[in-house]
């Protein structure tokens, strides 16, 4: 399996800068998530579009005109930590594209988009252990959901 990322046939969709993905990317993120309740993304995704703030953003990659992964910035991530923000959320790259390192190419989208916001830190939460900490992000804490589980706290520095 190839490992490097040929960029040429890799696109980022920002949701607020192409509306007309909107619908691909309430889909897409309901598939990815079908855990969190369809609605959640569905209205978020609608009202940022038009949003006076420079959240939430909402972030599709495609590759050969195939939507493959998905990931977005917002103010809380469903966790104790609200002083913290924004919040990398909703990274999914779909299984069989998987290992190819095209998380790099939507996590690097999300660190210039918050360091141009004025931002300087990205944050997220995540029970993966040893794979944020690859593109540069540090284990600072545990959060709290409303569910009563926690979750690992990461942060990078822009």
């Amino acid at each position: 399996m190839n490992k490097s990322i040929d960029e040429a046939n890799e696109k980022i969709i920002s949701i607020r800068e192409n509306p007309d993905y909107k619908d691909k990317a309430i889909l897409f993120l309901q598939n990815s998530w079908p855990e969190v309740s369809p609605i959640i993304y569905k209205d978020c995704i609608f009202h940022s579009i038009d949003a006076e703030q420079v959240l939430p953003q909402w972030y599709l990659l495609e590759k050969n005109n195939e939507i493959i992964g998905c990931a977005g910035l917002i103010t809380n991530d469903f966790i104790s930590r609200m002083d913290l923000y924004p919040w990398l959320c909703a990274m999914f790259i779909s299984e069989k594209y998987r290992g190819n390192n095209y998380a790099s190419l939507l996590i690097k989208k999300a660190k210039n988009d918050t360091k141009s916001f004025g931002f300087k830190y990205l944050n997220l939460c995540t029970d993966h252990i040893g794979y944020y900490e690859k593109f540069g992000f540090k284990y600072i804490g545990q959060g709290y959901h409303p569910w009563e589980e926690e979750s690992r706290i990461y942060q990078i520095t822009l």
